[in-house]
């Protein structure tokens, strides 16, 4: 379900009346505005139902906190005649939101250090409109190509499930990021870059592509497996795997495919050695839509077999069983191929009660953070924190405030636990019938012959097979792969 957009509009001076107008024009059902005003001319006769308007003076710090506090809201614009007008009602809004972003209408090239204020000026605009008409000048996008919308512009909100993932592993199928802008820095796409909340990407492709890519982008809404593929792809060794197995995981898939926005079920066989238990999958699978049985004759290998379906087959998540997780050196390459894997472990998945961040390293729970909350929407679960300390030097308020934000953006409650002087995963072990999300790390396929030396809480929780988990794929040195 989309979530709805809070938009607070405050308008002023001779454009208004055309804005209100262009908005009413382009108005769809995702965003709820409420529309502050001090002149009734600028108004139209009829308004949509998501239309909320508020008369005043908004250059009242009391009367505008009153809306300010009605609402969270996403974003902002602010068009007003007079400079000092303007500055007031910036003030206004900081004094209640710190850190949105928002744009302003500028008539006077007012520079107020705000890194969050989007700048509109009208002598640019209009000068770049006309300069554009004159010989020898290079045109921007909306006037060259089909002139159909194949380059868009797409600004990336804070709680977008495209946020904190890194460009490759973002699937591009008729579409193609090609260029970043990050604090009004053109920054150089490579496939490691991370997408933060603010950036704005230059896209090009089909248009009818580019409006769903839009759509997906820029809501806060619960779409996993996307960004990375469309369809939940379990592989199956009917070699190395024990019938008991195979048709456990099936059942398990099962759930996932009813309660997962995914596309499709695929059921991948290998070495398909035993026709009863071909026949069995073939019955587990019958009675559900959007289920594909494919079976691979030419036992070419899993990396081989999963690189080649990857796109052939809008791979969104691998689904594989302990037996599979036993081929080491097998599963290490597939961490190459970007993509989410679902490790099942021995609780049921239909009994799960919450989702789980056992925190590490701030800057890879930073992405993997939005799944948290994608997949406690989409399954019906609550997500849990685990913020445990076993020395007490360690101050993970801005990871905690980010996950409170991601919180209301997707209207969640958090359960937040924070333990000091204790062992993480003894307080983990606690737990029960959880789906815990980690870090995808090389290291987790290399053999640790002394465990109990290890502090890295995500190599332990890898090994315990207990729990379901979902491995994402991320970016370790982000300070470097950004720059």
């Amino acid at each position: 379900m989309d979530t709805m957009k809070n938009v607070l509009v405050i308008l002023d001076g001779k454009i208004a009346k055309y804005l209100i107008k262009r908005m009413v024009d382009l108005n769809n059902s995702f965003n709820q505005y409420d529309v502050v005003y001090n002149d009734e001319s600028i108004l139209q006769k009829q308004l949509p139902s998501n239309f909320t308007l508020y008369k005043f003076d908004p250059t009242s710090h009391s009367k505008l906190k009153f809306v300010l506090d009605k609402v969270i809201y996403q974003d902002a614009l602010v068009v007003q005649s007079t400079k000092e007008d303007t500055i007031a009602v910036i003030a206004n809004i900081r004094s209640k939101y710190r850190d949105l972003s928002f744009a302003v209408f500028d008539q006077w090239d007012l520079d107020l250090g705000d890194p969050n204020i989007k700048y509109y000026r009208s002598n640019d605009i209009l000068s770049n409109g006309l300069v554009e008409q004159l010989p020898n000048i290079p045109v921007f996008a909306q006037n060259i190509g089909l002139r159909q919308g194949e380059i868009m512009e797409i600004k990336v909100p804070f709680g977008s499930t495209y946020a904190y993932r890194y460009i490759g592993s973002i699937g591009q199928k008729n579409w193609k990021i090609v260029a970043l802008y990050r604090g009004e820095k053109l920054t150089n796409i490579k496939p490691s870059l991370i997408i933060k909340p603010n950036d704005t990407i230059i896209v090009i492709g089909k248009p009818d592509v580019l409006i769903q890519v839009y759509n997906a982008i820029s809501k806060s809404t619960t779409q996993f497996p996307m960004p990375f593929g469309k369809n939940i792809y379990v592989y199956i060794d009917m070699y190395i795997q024990e019938e008991q197995e195979i048709y456990d995981v099936i059942e398990d898939c099962k759930v996932l495919h009813q309660r997962l926005r995914n596309s499709k079920l695929i059921v991948k066989v290998t070495r398909p050695n035993n026709v009863k238990c071909v026949n069995k999958i073939r019955s587990l699978i019958e009675d559900i839509e959007n289920v594909k049985i494919d079976i691979d004759y030419y036992n070419l290998g899993i990396f081989k077999i999963i690189k080649g379906d990857k796109v052939k087959l809008d791979i969104g998540v691998v689904v594989l069983t302990y037996s599979l997780f036993q081929c080491n050196e097998a599963i290490k390459s597939i961490i190459n191929l970007k993509l989410p894997i679902f490790k099942r472990g021995s609780e049921n998945i239909s009994s799960l009660k919450n989702s789980l961040l056992l925190l590490g390293e701030d800057k890879i729970y930073e992405q993997i953070s939005p799944v948290l909350f994608d997949l406690s929407s989409q399954l019906k679960i609550v997500p849990k924190i685990l913020d445990i300390d076993p020395i007490g030097d360690k101050n993970r308020a801005n990871l905690i405030e980010h996950l409170q934000n991601l919180g209301k953006i997707f209207n969640q409650n958090i359960n937040i636990v924070q333990e000091k002087g204790i062992n993480p995963m003894a307080r983990l072990k606690k737990e029960h019938n959880i789906l815990q999300i980690l870090p995808l790390k090389e290291e987790m396929f290399k053999k640790r012959r002394i465990k109990f030396f290890s502090t890295d809480t995500d190599l332990l929780s890898y090994d315990n097979y207990k729990f379901n988990q979902i491995l994402m794929p991320v970016v370790e040195d982000i300070e470097n792969t950004n720059r």
